[in-house]
């Protein structure tokens, strides 16, 4: 039979076809599962248990996800989550997910803050609640539960609602109230306060100090670490202490109270000379008066100011600069006259102490 030259070419396609290409099983649907989160971190703060985690960009089958669904929380008071049962929350996927998971490299992050109910946290003071999320696709399955946390249950201490900062020359006192608590075992709970302090336009906070709640309804610590005529703001933080044997320590921030303001303007003076002397140079030497006084121990004193005057006189200065050393040699003095002397003490801002006992002296 003789074939046409349109049906050569097409059985030649056919065979050439046939020859580099066989057709195989065709490969399942994807089920689009993202895989479980393996960084889940919990912090908590009061009764505020915030859960941090890396949005998965792959599915189990190592593709990339293009459809994310919701996020479920999970909580249990069981130390092993074995499935989710029913959520405590849930988070909705980012809208923005589908465009931003398209770039390589690029890390999502999402998170959710669960509120402690008040009967978890007076169940006992030495157990835990273990949470876990579930990342669903957009058909509501899940390949499974993410890595496991533990958060402590124990209570902890209210915020003072009288927290309040006094500005004197010792220092920021820093005062508040807290409630009489029975003393706690050595090896269970600590309750206590502790205050920060941060500069104005800053961010970062100091640790001024603690105390720890108990037989005392009245509190306060005073602040001697700050510098003068700056602004800070403080707050006090209560915290709970968990010491188990064999275990390290476990802490709990409890809640803020609002920051308290202070300006540090130092308007206070130093503190007042004492044991002022006062001693003629004695016969046959030039005449002059020597004078010492015990010295004043303030960190910011810049000197002292000394003062004379004569039987019924107003003082007058006699230095003309800040004296840098407890002691004073009067040369300026006149035969058959008696001197009166007080001192006064100076800081580097000009605030100057009251003036000291008088100390007096005959020039014969």
């Amino acid at each position: 039979m003789k074939l046409l030259r349109g049906q050569w070419l097409g059985l030649a396609a056919l065979v050439w076809l046939t020859g580099c290409a066989s057709i195989g099983a065709p490969l399942p649907p994807t089920l689009e599962l993202p895989r479980p989160p393996a960084d889940l971190h919990a912090a908590r703060k009061g009764a505020k248990v915030t859960l941090t985690w890396t949005i998965p960009p792959r599915t189990e089958d190592r593709q990339r996800v293009r459809y994310l669904g919701k996020t479920n929380i999970c909580r249990s008071l069981d130390a092993i989550l074995t499935a989710c049962g029913k959520p405590v929350g849930e988070a909705a996927p980012p809208a923005d997910f589908a465009s931003k998971n398209k770039t390589a490299g690029q890390k999502l992050t999402a998170s959710y803050t669960d509120t402690l109910p008040l009967d978890l946290r007076l169940r006992t003071a030495l157990s835990s609640a273990t949470y876990a999320v579930e990342v669903l696709n957009r058909d509501g399955r899940a390949a499974g539960l993410s890595n496991q946390v533990h958060v402590p249950l124990a209570e902890t201490l209210l915020a003072p609602t009288d927290f309040s900062a006094r500005l004197t020359a010792q220092g920021v006192v820093l005062a508040w109230s807290g409630p009489l608590l029975s003393l706690p075992s050595p090896n269970s709970l600590r309750r206590g306060y502790r205050v920060h302090r941060r500069i104005e336009g800053g961010q970062q906070e100091i640790l001024v100090g603690e105390r720890e709640a108990g037989m005392e309804t009245n509190l306060s610590l005073t602040d001697q670490s700050f510098e003068w005529e700056k602004t800070y703001y403080y707050h006090v933080t209560t915290f709970t202490v968990i010491a188990q044997p064999g275990k390290p320590e476990v802490t709990i921030e409890g809640d803020d109270t609002p920051e308290v303001k202070v300006f540090a303007d130092d308007v206070f003076p130093p503190a007042v000379p004492s044991g002022l002397q006062a001693v003629f140079s004695g016969p046959g030497q030039q005449p002059f008066i020597d004078l010492i006084w015990a010295p004043v121990t303030d960190a910011d004193l810049d000197g002292y100011n000394v003062y004379r005057h004569e039987e019924g006189g107003a003082p007058v200065k006699v230095n003309s600069e800040p004296v840098k050393i407890p002691a004073f040699r009067d040369v300026q003095v006149v035969s058959g006259t008696k001197y009166f002397y007080s001192v006064s003490a100076l800081d580097l801002r000009g605030n100057e102490s009251v003036r000291s006992e008088e100390a007096s002296e005959s020039v014969p």
